[in-house]
């Protein structure tokens, strides 16, 4: 085999493997037969120092966490649909830190206490205009919706516009407002949901 055809093995396996595993049998074969005239004395070579690197071990993840990333992604994708661009430009960034997170911890909830976790859905798309829903989770096997994720519009007298999410669970019959939190607009009106 060819010197450039081992380098090429090498540098494919490497990729393939995502550097977990480099074939040195194909680097060092003929290390010790080779004789290599380019060096003409011991003086000609550098010494260099060595510098340790410390391995990192990688965490592969479960399904079930993977499946709940998924599921959170979603979520994330549905509520900036249920703003459109005009609220969403606005208000991305506060739903992203302080509303998002809360929204993910009660999604982690309900797939911990699932013994089919996979079988957990969004099942309903934002409702427009000044609908509050932006989302339902269900379970599938059962058709029995678990949770609605809802925003709702509240105009507080000399404050101004708030957006307030809250969600209900269907153990107390989706009557219960569970907050999540709320985000300021401003004082005038704000647009229909997906405008």
């Amino acid at each position: 085999m060819k010197l450039w055809w081992r380098k090429i093995a090498v540098v494919l396996i490497t990729i393939v493997t995502l550097g977990m595993y480099t074939p040195t049998n194909l680097l060092e074969v003929d290390a010790d037969k080779r004789s290599d005239n380019s060096l003409s004395s011991p003086s000609d070579v550098e010494t260099v120092p060595v510098i340790t690197e410390s391995t990192q071990s990688y965490i592969v993840k479960g399904s079930r966490e993977s499946f709940l990333e998924q599921l959170q992604e979603e979520a994330k994708e549905l509520s900036l649909e249920k703003f459109g661009p005009r609220i969403a430009d606005r208000v991305e960034d506060e739903f992203t830190a302080v509303i998002l997170p809360q929204m993910e911890t009660v999604l982690a909830g309900l797939v911990e206490h699932s013994p089919v976790y996979k079988d957990i859905a969004i099942t309903e798309k934002p409702s427009d205009g000044y609908g509050e829903r932006i989302f339902n989770v269900s379970n599938n096997s059962t058709e029995e919706t678990l949770a609605k994720f809802h925003v709702r519009r509240e105009n507080r007298p000399l404050e101004g516009h708030y957006f307030n999410f809250h969600y209900h669970l269907s153990e107390d019959g989706f009557q219960k407002h569970h907050y999540i939190g709320s985000i300021y607009w401003d004082k005038n009106t704000p647009p229909k949901w997906m405008a």
